[in-house]
């Protein structure tokens, strides 16, 4: 991919409690990161990969009264503080390659929210999912824990979910033992065999990397939006042209997941590279 030309990122994320849940237990994240500084973007935007990096993130927090919804805010603020410090290693030449900056930064937040859920009572068993992207030049960059979602849509079409669902569930899917239909009603869909914080003792998170082209699009969603839609029908929505639909994707997603269902919290980002004009 090496055209010489700018490439860009146009971003949009949104969360929203649902139809029948009293708090929001979701939170997301967008930043962009350079070796002094990072910055908070707004929920929708478009800029270049000239001057910096970008950092999207969604975490479904979970635990008793508001603890959940304390340990989302948690793994996406300890990003903000801890991967800026990460990245200036990084650019200073330091042996630190992405895979373990990443396993780093989950690491931390990892012990963080254990810690916290040893030390205070209502916050006890406190855990959440996280899934962050790394945008760079040519490639991204991820780290996942739990059953929200990294989904890729490349620009020739089609959809791919490139995370790993953290649940037995998710393996069976994985596995070709059961279809999407039968995972979305399956019992134990629920059930994390990996999170954040909680009573997980080993971590095992899923970290990776994916070229990608200008033209590429990526969702980074909670399960709320899955429970709300088919797979088929986010690769529809997301390529939906904004002439017929000018909502920003996000919201569209979002928006519509809830008027489907909206048992859960509802939380998604869509990321979009493309040249600049």
């Amino acid at each position: 991919m090496h055209t010489g030309k700018l490439v860009t990122v146009k971003w949009s994320g949104m969360t929203h409690t649902g139809r029948f849940r009293k708090n929001n237990e979701d939170a997301f994240l967008a930043l962009a990161v350079d070796g002094n500084e990072v910055r908070y973007l707004g929920k929708v935007g478009e800029s270049t990969l000239a001057e910096c990096d970008y950092v999207f993130a969604v975490s479904d927090g979970m635990g008793g009264a508001r603890a959940g919804e304390f340990a989302s805010r948690i793994a996406v603020d300890r990003i903000t503080r801890l991967f800026p410090r990460s990245f200036r290693s990084a650019a200073m030449g330091m042996s630190v390659g992405f895979n373990d900056l990443l396993q780093q930064l989950v690491s931390e937040i990892h012990e963080e929210l254990q810690l916290l859920g040893r030390s205070y009572e209502e916050c006890q068993g406190m855990g959440a999912t996280l899934s962050l992207c790394w945008i760079r030049p040519e490639w991204l960059y991820f780290a996942h824990v739990g059953d929200s979602r990294i989904y890729r849509l490349p620009a020739a079409g089609g959809i791919q979910q490139i995370t790993d669902d953290h649940t037995h569930v998710g393996w069976l899917r994985r596995k070709g033992k059961i279809n999407e239909r039968e995972a979305r009603m399956h019992p134990q869909r629920n059930q994390l065999q990996q999170a954040l914080g909680g009573r997980i003792q080993f971590l095992n998170p899923h970290i990776g990397a994916v070229g990608y082209e200008p033209g590429d699009r990526f969702l980074l969603c909670t399960d709320g939006l899955n429970d709300g839609h088919w797979d088929r029908a986010l690769n529809d929505l997301i390529r939906e042209p904004q002439v017929k639909n000018p909502r920003p994707p996000a919201q569209l997603l979002v928006e519509t997941a809830v008027a489907n269902s909206g048992r859960d919290n509802v939380t998604a980002i869509v990321v979009e590279t493309g040249f600049a004009q």
